[in-house]
């Protein structure tokens, strides 16, 4: 059992060395990409919601 542990670690180890790990910067822009989606995506639906909300409080009321 700890033979296999050993092995498994070690084997990722060597993947890990072959992974091409981003540049700061290139993380960093990745990083506000999505941001700035979630952003846009998060007013969409803040905009969706709210307008739904006024048509289902007006049907209720009358």
């Amino acid at each position: 059992m700890l033979v296999k542990v050993k092995e498994f670690l070690t084997d990722v180890k060597v993947e890990v060395n072959k992974v091409t790990w981003p540049s700061r910067k290139e993380a960093i822009g990745g990083t506000m990409v999505v941001l700035v989606v979630v952003f846009i995506i998060a007013v969409y639906l803040g905009v969706i919601d709210t307008i739904l909300s006024k048509i289902v409080e007006s049907v209720i009321s009358g």
